[in-house]
């Protein structure tokens, strides 16, 4: 039996006192010292893990001014900080053993456009995403483009001067800073901008902390002219952190923003920043050259700049193949072409266009094509391209590319793809060179690789593939490092040339040579202690302060190892989570992980659930707890004889006793178990999957809720319920009865059972259950036409006239329809972790519908989410084969010539489609099904973009989920639903979305099968 986890790497005292004392102070954010929190945010996206004292999340200025001025004390000097935004740092940046200071939870608020003067001031916590959506009516953007652009926030990317595609002409961040406010140490709030030499004579006669940074940094740069120069060197991917050779700008403005830009929150915490913003290219083309060598596509980059593209990005073949395996290459799947005389793909160049002038855009990209269709073929060269305009389906081709980062983590294997050196910057000239001999470098250790980058800006981003739960590989890190360091030195660039120094700062030194004290003078001016990200960057003059090393930074691979080898495999669905963020995405209409758009707690997200069962099964092995068998005996073991310890177990929880895995449930339990994760997340992360495994784990501990049993077992109650559906119904609309179920049993709700029963219609319109002797007796000529409906407890018990609908359709079209008899799916098992139950019940319905292959009828399910089990949760454990039983429309759109005979009289009409989550994100191809469907009929169906609906199955039925329910409904549905311009047009396929839509808005959508029924009628 599990055991309780109560020995943990408890807060400091010293940060206790710290954080209670802000809250003595009146700090109005959130003051974590919980170990939670501290897991979740003890990575990012490196490969690094180190574990914080807490987690402040500021709402204000005001509370980073608390933070700082508290620091400031003596009592304090020895606390460290470290500003964090969207964590989606490659090199440690954020990561600290103090206190890190989240301003993405609170701080996220755009605060004012000026659209004429073309500028924007925001909180530093707003996503570059979220920005760019605000900016858009306005016909403006935010130029700097990050792969992660959906979570990474301004305050992030101004720490680390990001750039990306398109560098060449946009810039890097610190380009478009116009003012930033920021917080030093001593709680100043100062608001730097270019300033003249009067104004910066001015601020250096100040006799506080403004004053002697003015004067220190202005000393620097007069005093060390010429070797700035000659150490900045001259790339458009310049130097980040302190960036002396920009203190002076264009105008011979004093600008501080050069060194706080890149800064990496080791100067002060930046807490807002006004940002010139441009005009959105109103056309836009994408060139997409294909080759048969990586090689050829970077040497030929190079002659490519010639013809005057805005970016230039390049795809090596790994990545491209990673891509279409993933969901994303349904969307882009058409501009990748490729016949079968042609030679495999192995490198792409990605050419893009923009202009405010169509045929000037048209004119370049005729020459460049031209140019294409003359050196075709020859050595070195391009064999085929594709050409695609407009903004909206280029967007698509770059979302591929930017889901490369984390698509790269998605190898098969333990040696992963990781990033370490994947930044390096060299004048374009020299990429090719430098990259063959890099390749050569990691051929020489027989490292596999994966590539992709900015070969305009002569930014390649290569991550080696490398086990670091393995001791042995894990001391390749130091040796490629010191390798790739020579190189850039070779090629005269940098190591750091995107993604800031952070952990990498050692080799600041040894690069600025008797420049680095310089450096040192001015982090001293902001930081006399140290506490602010210490070792990265550079360190202040004082004693025993260092630089973090490479290779002494604890990484996630030396907490790993610690689980052994078959648990790790058992739970391989969180341990290959590698911290990319995917899951931080801010877009209220995207899909992905709906409870941490509601909550904005990173423990509610697939990565913060990732880290925490990581930890779980690290500190259970220490324990020498055998998580595997104890796995066998929850779901084996008998029922009666854990009781007697499971009661114990739960009073000492009751008594408030502290033990690691309650903090593991509440993280579980605030997931929807909608897979968005498993197809959206560039690892495939599955919470759902390990979710199962630990509440099957939990409960041989703790007593279950009520709650669990009643969701659990209600696909089995529910045909007996139903031969008597009023007593059951007027429990569920009962005042009384629902208050005893919301506090009694945790169900807030429950839909109604219909009183219509499905055996008699089915009997009304002869439409008989499948069976063999119903099967063999369907002439050879119909077969063609006939199918077999599998039920789901959802559309046949509480929906029954939805089924109907769909056999009258089908009806009318001219199929055969026949229903499977009822037998539960085990989806609600599966989800509240009833392991042995759930396999059970899967056999059971595997069994029957396996009898039914032969006759060779398809099988097809109404409901998405119950549907899609069949080919997910049923196979996943490897001990069932796997049932064709497709989604209604992968089925019917087989039949689209048909139904386009089926058609004659019907008028055009136009329809909506919010689908369900499940579908969007584990069958994206079977969207465009329903919209061929409604095409062949005569209709028009346009998907509309939503995210979650907050129901998900029974989650939003639960007391303790209501709320996060209904605020996930708000965040995108609400608004459509109750938009007077969709009334009549939406229809919606899941039977959750129908069922939150009816309880919250009190309206009822339709299905698409009853719109298309109500044109017969």
């Amino acid at each position: 039996m599990i055991p309780r986890i109560s020995e943990i790497d408890s807060t400091q005292a010293l940060y206790l006192d710290f954080i209670e004392n802000l809250k003595q102070s009146h700090f109005q954010g959130e003051l974590n010292p919980d170990y939670a929190n501290r897991v979740v945010l003890a990575t990012d996206n490196s490969i690094y893990q180190i574990l914080p004292q807490g987690v402040l999340y500021p709402k204000s200025v005001e509370d980073l001014v608390l933070i700082a001025n508290l620091a400031d004390k003596a009592k304090y000097k020895e606390v460290v900080l470290s500003a964090r935004g969207g964590g989606t740092g490659t090199n440690g940046q954020s990561l600290t053993d103090g206190l890190i200071v989240d301003v993405s939870k609170h701080m996220n608020q755009v605060l004012e456009i000026n659209a004429e003067q073309r500028w924007v001031r925001v909180q530093a916590g707003v996503v570059k995403d979220q920005l760019n959506a605000a900016l858009k009516p306005y016909g403006l953007f935010f130029a700097p483009e990050l792969s992660t652009s959906n979570r990474a926030t301004v305050g992030g990317m101004i720490n680390t001067d990001a750039s990306g595609q398109g560098s060449c002409l946009y810039g890097k961040t610190r380009d478009h800073v116009l003012e930033l406010n920021s917080v030093l140490l001593d709680g100043t709030q100062w608001r730097s901008a270019p300033i003249s030499d009067s104004e910066l004579e001015q601020l250096k006669q100040r006799d506080d902390k403004v004053g002697e940074i003015h004067r220190v940094v202005d000393q620097v740069f007069n005093e060390n002219r010429s070797l700035i120069a000659e150490k900045f060197p001259k790339l458009n991917r310049c130097l980040t952190g302190y960036d002396l050779a920009h203190i002076r700008d264009e105008q011979g403005r004093f600008n501080l923003n050069s060194i706080l830009c890149g800064g990496e929150g080791s100067l002060g915490f930046i807490a807002e920043a006004k940002l010139n913003v441009l005009p959105i290219p109103k056309y836009s083309a994408l060139v997409n050259i294909k080759y048969a060598g990586f090689q050829d596509s970077l040497e030929d980059a190079a002659s490519l700049m010639e013809w005057g593209p805005t970016s230039i990005e390049t795809i090596d073949s790994k990545v491209l193949n990673l891509a279409m395996n993933d969901i994303i290459w349904d969307t882009v799947k058409d501009y990748f072409p490729q016949s079968d005389d042609e030679p495999a793909i192995q490198g792409i160049n990605l050419i893009e266009y923009t202009s405010d002038d169509e045929n000037a855009l048209q004119q370049k990209v005729t020459q460049l094509t031209s140019h294409l269709d003359i050196v075709s073929g020859q050595q070195g060269k391009s064999f085929g391209y594709s050409i695609v305009f407009g903004n909206d389906e280029i967007k698509k081709i770059w979302a591929m590319r930017k889901k490369a980062v984390g698509l790269l983590g998605n190898a098969k294997g333990q040696q992963r793809p990781i990033p370490f050196v994947e930044d390096t910057a060299v004048p374009p000239e020299n990429l090719a060179a430098f990259i063959k001999e890099f390749r050569q470098l990691l051929d020489s250790h027989n490292l596999a690789y994966g590539m992709f980058g900015h070969v305009d800006a002569g930014v390649l981003h290569v991550r080696p593939a490398i086990d670091m739960k393995n001791e042995a590989e894990e001391g390749l890190i130091r040796t490629i490092t010191d390798g790739v360091v020579a190189l850039t030195r070779k090629y005269k660039g940098l190591l750091w040339g995107e993604h800031g120094k952070g952990v990498r700062s050692e080799y600041a030194p040894e690069f600025f040579g008797e420049l680095y004290p310089e450096l040192q003078r001015i982090k001293a001016v902001f930081d006399t202690n140290n506490q602010l990200n210490p070792g990265k960057i550079c360190t202040p003059l004082i004693g025993g302060a260092e630089l973090l090393k490479i290779d002494e930074v604890p990484t996630r691979g030396q907490f790993d190892r610690q689980i052994p080898e078959p648990v790790r495999e058992e739970y391989s669905q969180a341990m290959f989570c590698n911290g990319n963020g995917a899951c931080y995405n801010y877009d209220p209409n995207d899909a992905m992980c709906p409870s941490w758009k509601a909550t904005r707690e990173r423990k509610h997200s697939p990565k913060g659930r990732s880290s925490l069962i990581r930890e779980w099964l690290r500190l259970m092995s220490l324990q020498g707890v055998d998580l595997v068998s104890e796995g066998r005996k929850a779901r084996y073991g008998s029922f009666m004889a854990t009781l007697p310890a499971r009661i114990r177990n739960s009073l000492s929880k009751r008594r408030g006793e502290y033990d690691f895995n309650h903090e593991v449930h509440e993280a579980m339990m605030g997931c929807l178990a909608c897979k968005s994760c498993v197809a959206q997340c560039p690892i495939k992360v599955n919470v759902p999957d390990f979710r199962a495994r630990f509440l099957e784990a939990y409960y041989s501990r703790y007593l279950r809720p009520l709650k669990d049993y009643m969701i659990g077992g209600l696909e089995f109650m529910i045909p007996y319920l139903a031969r008597f559906p009023a007593p059951y119904n007027w429990m569920m609309n009962n005042s009384l009865m629902k208050r005893v179920f919301k506090s009694g049993v945790g169900m807030v709700d429950s839909p109604a059972i219909c009183t219509n029963s499905l055996k008699k219609g089915m009997d009304a319109r002869g439409i008989p259950f499948a069976t063999q002797d119903e099967l063999n007796a369907i002439p050879a000529p119909l077969k063609a036409r006939s199918v077999i409906l599998v039920q789901d407890a959802f559309t046949s018990y509480f929906e029954t006239q939805l089924v109907l609908d769909v056999i009258d359709l089908l009806g009318r079209l001219g199929f055969n329809v026949l229903v499977a008899p009822f037998k539960p799916n085990g989806k609600p098992l599966h989800v509240h972790g009833f392991k042995a139950a759930f396999a059970k019940a899967a056999d059971a319905n595997t069994q029957m519908l396996q009898n039914f292959i032969s006759s060779g009828v398809p099988m097809v399910g109404i409901d998405p989410s119950m549907t899609l089990t069949y080919r997910q949760e049923y196979v996943d454990d490897g001990t069932r084969q796997m049932v064709n039983v497709q989604l209604l429309q992968e089925w019917l759109a087989d039949h689209c010539d048909y139904l386009s005979q089926q058609a004659t009289g019907l008028d055009n009409n136009h329809f909506k489609l919010m689908a369900h989550c499940s579908e969007k994100t584990s069958a994206a191809s079977s969207i465009a099904d329903w919209v061929n469907i409604f095409a062949a009929l005569g209709q028009t169906l346009e998907l509309q973009v939503t995210g979650c609906c907050g129901m998900a199955g029974t989650y939003g039925h639960e007391t303790e989920n209501y709320a996060t329910s209904r605020k996930i409904y708000d965040l995108s549905w609400s608004e459509v639903v109750n938009d007077p311009k969709n009334e009549g047009k939406l229809v919606a396929t899941g039977y959750s979305c129908r069922s939150q839509v009816k309880r919250l808005d009190e309206k009822q959508l339709n299905h698409p099968v009853q719109a298309l029924l109500a044109l017969y009628n």
